[in-house]
């Protein structure tokens, strides 16, 4: 049997990543921005409850985390207003809703990781808005699993290992920020673990509620830089020296601790956290063939 997943986003790193995973038990349909703007909630309800689906994935945000503070109203109607009339939407059909949101919804304070039911406390718009998205999905009331993580890279799109790639080829020296901490998390493994999900519902054994699900071990931004630059093979790689957030300033505050626990989503699917150093390797080669 066939499993019909309905990926609301399209050229999104996640999305990519899920598309790429079909197989022949898995029928995936990506809606992109050309068939949902993500501003029109009811176009958006509207899509999940005529869809030929069996199962609902939101890959699809407003992640642009420093125009967010400019925007924050925008940011609410895409990350939790559309999510929760979609999640509505599933919930009337008794389709179950995969939704991603992120580290943000934590102040990041302390050092240890973050478990699911720890105090929330968001630092700025966007991790906001990614909070009441997670309420969003939950108060309608059908079956969902909210994924938590954090640091997303890929071969494809806009993320830290494709900037620290353009800008150090041809610096000797560079500066990054290493007082923030937290998982580096393959966009492949994030769709692994949703589809994973996807067929444990399919089979009766879905669990609803938020699950974290990050990379290990946990890094700086710096530490994960220095790793970016031994992976690529160069016979010559820049400087990574540190530098502390201070000394970076952004319209919006980042967490400065991103460690997420994921022992709770071990024990409800047996998925274990990634090691994100053995993914690193093919994103940084899928990148590089893009650009030679």
């Amino acid at each position: 049997m066939t499993l019909k997943l309905l990926t609301i986003g399209q050229s999104g790193q996640v999305a990519t990543e899920i598309a790429r995973r079909a197989g022949p038990d898995l029928a995936v349909e990506t809606v992109g921005r050309d068939r949902l703007d993500l501003e029109n909630i009811d176009a958006a309800a509207a899509l999940v409850a005529e869809a030929d689906a069996d199962i609902i994935v939101n890959a699809a945000a407003y992640t642009a985390v420093d125009k967010a503070e400019e925007e924050e109203a925008l940011a609410h109607r895409i990350n939790a207003e559309a999510p929760g009339a979609m999640a509505a939407a599933a919930a009337a059909r008794g389709l179950p809703f995969l939704h991603i949101s992120t580290d943000y919804v934590f102040d990041g304070g302390g050092e240890r990781p973050w478990r699911e039911d720890d105090p929330t406390g968001p630092l700025g718009a966007y991790g906001r808005t990614k909070l009441a998205g997670e309420a969003a999905v939950a108060a309608a009331g059908g079956p969902h699993a909210i994924l938590r993580t954090a640091w997303v890279f890929a071969g494809h799109g806009g993320n830290f290992v494709s900037t620290m790639l353009r800008v150090g080829v041809d610096r000797d020296r560079l500066t990054v920020v290493d007082d923030q901490w937290g998982g580096p998390t393959a966009a492949g493994d994030i769709a692994d673990t949703l589809i994973a999900i996807a067929k444990a519902y399919s089979a009766g054994d879905g669990v609803d509620g938020v699950f974290h699900y990050a990379g290990a071990p946990a890094t700086t931004w710096r530490g994960f830089a220095a790793a970016i630059f031994d992976a690529t093979g160069w016979a010559k790689t820049p400087e990574v020296a540190p530098i502390a957030t201070a000394d970076w300033p952004t319209p919006a505050t980042r967490p400065a601790n991103s460690r997420l626990d994921c022992a709770k989503i071990g024990a409800a699917y047996g998925i274990a956290a990634p090691d994100w150093r053995q993914a690193l390797p093919s994103v940084i080669r899928e990148i590089q063939g893009k650009t030679a």
